[in-house]
């Protein structure tokens, strides 16, 4: 890939499909030796996690020239398992056996000295055509069996995506859910002092890394959301004039306006299918929710009320939307059926709430909840049972989903300006996450395919 902190420049190939034309997996199993089902796993109990203790020695190189690629392949799958908090990598300096071939199975009883339950061995070599090949096999310690293993063939810069993908593989093979990490987050990258702060569209890593912008700066950005395809991304723009609505092709680096609304719109967002942009445009004094269909352009009103309503979301079937709505006096969460009709209010809390956003599994919906001088991430259900709050601030706001629905990302403004942060939907686990400058408005991206 090019330099980190490069404007993106089209083409620019983002989903796993089209990686795939520089890339093939295959399944790795030893002869004889068969899928177990783990002992090793991770278990929940009251709400409590165990992380699993497990090794992950650096890689076998095939050449001394791929020593630096297969150590930091394997130290990207220990730091996304490590953040995930489900995970204990055991420290290098304890390991007492050295893998050296991953062809063979290892001597258990060296791991099960150390406490490790599964343990990960891995291999990068370099193909006569230049590809890199990756290979990767995940044990369970105390059965001495294979779980899993893989092989990828793919252009020696997509070393990285590999790692995540291989992380993804043992997460789901060892916790049973789908995992995140091969996923991006668009975001609003801040820089400049708070009177000159100059806000540019950037994409990123789950992690942090391959950092990329996607505008320059020149005008003032907000709310940036993914399509489900991963390579499309909504938001608005202030430049001349009223702000507008705008689609943006990751793939292509082309940009288009979705409409030019009367007056003021906010909030813009994607169906579960893409087919549809829903937002909230304002009229006079108050805003209402409107659904524009990108194949015909024409506009839907879903709301019709004398009160504020916006930051829709839809359910990830599609047949719901929760929206934040002031019309019973303040900020308020409320959920309607995604063709309009009557609201049902949810949140009955202390305080005001905003900002909501549905789980991708279903499960939840996640707020900003302010209230006593504090801003607050928390999740509730769909029927606005079982809110919890997750974590609190001066400042927090702008909860968005990992793909699997464990992990909520939001910003927090602290000091001289924002910085992104991460926490377990069971509030265990907050982590800051790593950018360039200041950064707000996160949004993740689906699981890329």
């Amino acid at each position: 890939m090019s330099d980190q902190n490069s404007l993106i420049k089209p083409p620019f190939r983002f989903t796993r499909r089209q990686l795939l034309s520089g890339m093939a997996s295959s399944g790795l199993l030893l002869s004889g030796a068969q899928k177990a089902f783990a002992q090793a796993r991770v278990t929940v109990t009251g709400g409590e996690v165990a992380p699993l203790p497990i090794a992950i020695p650096a890689f076998v190189a095939g050449t001394p020239s791929d020593n630096e690629v297969a150590n930091n392949v394997a130290q990207v799958i220990t730091n996304n398992l490590k953040r995930s908090g489900l995970f204990a990598p055991i420290d290098p300096a304890a390991f007492i056996e050295k893998i050296s071939n991953i062809d063979t199975p290892p001597q258990f009883q060296n791991w099960k000295t150390i406490n490790a339950q599964a343990l990960v061995t891995g291999r990068v070599t370099r193909q006569p055509d230049g590809r890199l090949k990756a290979e990767f096999r995940l044990w369970d310690v105390g059965t001495g069996q294979q779980l899993t293993g893989q092989q990828y063939f793919t252009s020696p810069e997509y070393w990285r995506r590999i790692a995540h993908i291989i992380s993804d593989q043992i997460y789901e093979r060892l916790t049973g859910e789908k995992g995140y990490f091969d996923s991006r987050v668009v975001f609003v990258d801040e820089t400049g002092s708070k009177e000159r702060r100059v806000k540019r569209l950037a994409l990123m890593d789950q992690d942090g890394a391959n950092v990329r912008y996607l505008t320059r700066g020149a005008d003032l950005v907000l709310t940036p959301r993914f399509s489900p395809s991963t390579q499309e991304i909504t938001y608005m723009e202030f430049g001349q004039g009223d702000p507008r609505v705008y689609l943006f092709n990751i793939e292509t680096g082309q940009r288009e306006i979705v409409g030019n609304f009367p007056g003021m719109s906010f909030s813009p967002r994607f169906s579960p299918d893409g087919q549809r942009v829903i937002m909230s445009l304002q009229q006079g004094g108050n805003s209402n929710l409107f659904v524009m269909d990108l194949r015909s352009k024409s506009t839907t009103r879903l709301t019709d009320t004398p009160a504020i309503d916006t930051s829709p979301s839809y359910a990830p079937d599609g047949s719901k939307i929760c929206f934040e709505s002031d019309r019973g006096g303040k900020p308020q969460i409320y959920t309607m059926a995604a063709t309009g009709g009557p609201a049902q209010r949810i949140s009955f809390g202390e305080g005001s709430y905003s900002t909501p956003v549905w789980s991708p599994r279903g499960d939840y919906i996640a707020f900003t909840k302010q209230g006593g001088g504090q801003f607050s991430i928390g999740i509730m259900k769909p029927d606005g049972s079982g809110e919890r709050l997750l974590t609190s601030g001066y400042h927090n706001e702008g909860p968005t989903f990992a793909p699997n629905g464990r992990v909520v990302m939001f910003f927090r403004e602290q000091g001289a300006g924002p910085s992104l942060y991460t926490v377990d939907v069971s509030g265990r686990n907050e982590l800051k996450v790593p950018t360039p400058g200041f950064a707000s408005d996160p949004a993740w991206s689906p699981l890329l395919s």
